[in-house]
């Protein structure tokens, strides 16, 4: 893809087997300068030393995306360490049994006040700070593209998840507000919403009943895999996605048809 050589990109949420990782490794392979950070540094670190020894240029750091002075590091890790901040691509979630576990199994009625608050606080305050740190780099520069995980769940009705659901939604509001404020400054925001994804971590738990359930429900040969959103992960990066700014992207075989 067009001008990714030597851009130096930010994967916040990337640990080995993962979206995120697929995401570094494609960058890194159109040629990009990646820093991979992620809550477990020791993951990081694996997917940069894998990658580096790919002979890709990918580092490594420790980011809790829900603590201000956390994300703070992190993005003046890449600016003083690799030189700058093109591209911000955000896909840390609390995935634990005790977050997303227990969003599943409780509505708005019971939900425990502690998982709405860490839900939002990862997957939707931690999107606001990364975006926020990385911006007046991006506007210095006149250039730069940030990239939002985003779900179907945000617009399908669920009986269950209701934190993850409203903070997916408040996702597509702050990348349609980043957009506006970015656009004339040269700076773009979209967010893409996977459907079902076969990272390492979904096959530990997804049962093979429930994958071929879901694959039944799409229009689609297969689930998803992270090499399809880090496909267009790279390319929302990209010069060829130079005119795309405040999008939605649906990545779920069909699922979603809109």
């Amino acid at each position: 893809m067009r001008g990714l050589q030597d851009r130096i990109a930010v994967v916040a949420g990337a640990a080995p087997g993962n979206i995120g990782a697929a995401a570094a490794q494609r960058l890194a392979e159109e040629g990009a300068v990646v820093l991979v950070a992620d809550l477990n540094g020791e993951a990081a670190q694996a997917v940069a030393d894998q990658l580096s020894a790919a002979g890709g240029r990918v580092h490594a750091t420790q980011v809790d995306i829900a603590v201000d002075n956390s994300v703070q590091a992190m993005i003046d890790t890449a600016v003083r360490k690799l030189g700058g901040i093109h591209t911000l691509f955000n896909v840390a979630a609390d995935l634990s049994p005790g977050t997303i576990g227990a969003d599943s199994s409780h509505d708005v009625t019971n939900i425990p006040v502690e998982v709405w608050r860490r839900t939002l606080d990862v997957n939707l305050t931690g999107y606001m700070l990364t975006t926020r740190y990385a911006l007046p780099h991006m506007f210095a520069a006149g250039s730069g593209s940030i990239v939002n995980t985003m779900s179907a769940a945000a617009w399908m009705a669920e009986p269950v998840r209701v934190a993850y659901s409203a903070a997916k939604a408040g996702v597509a509001a702050l990348t349609r507000h980043t957009a506006t404020i970015g656009g004339k400054q040269g700076v773009r925001c979209n967010a893409i919403a996977p459907g079902t994804v076969l990272t390492e971590s979904v096959l530990r738990v997804l049962p093979a009943a429930e994958r071929e359930r879901q694959l039944a429900d799409i229009p689609s040969t297969r689930l998803g895999t992270p090499e399809d959103i880090a496909a267009l992960v790279a390319f929302l990066a990209s010069d060829d996605g130079a005119w795309i700014n405040g999008q939605t992207l649906s990545v779920d075989g069909g699922l979603t048809k809109r």
